[in-house]
């Protein structure tokens, strides 16, 4: 399983914008096929970081995500705002149990 895990930061201005764009891309790729997880949460401690948590199946269903629609339409919206900074990271998660 992958988990994908990251954060933006986001100008004030641009804040709402970057929400309207995260719900749509959440709902969209939470239909995918590999997907097992897909949401963007708000920063309890800074309202203009959005953090985002994503579980797949695979390398080829994030490949396949990679290549929709939906994650088109994400890149060009947010190219078109002010993001300040943006830190992704993918982890290869072998096991997990509950804590």
């Amino acid at each position: 399983m992958l988990v994908i895990s990251g954060i933006f930061r986001i100008a004030p201005e641009s804040r709402a914008n970057a929400v309207a764009l995260a719900q749509e891309m959440a709902r969209a790729s939470r239909e995918e096929e590999g997907c097992h997880a897909y949401s963007f949460y708000a920063d309890i401690e800074d309202q203009n970081v959005l953090r985002i948590f994503e579980q797949w199946e695979s390398d080829e269903a994030l490949a396949a995500h990679f290549q929709t629609p939906h994650m088109k339409t994400f890149q060009a919206g947010m190219s078109g705002l002010k993001i300040l900074s943006r830190e992704v990271t993918k982890y290869e998660v072998a096991r997990a149990a509950a804590l």
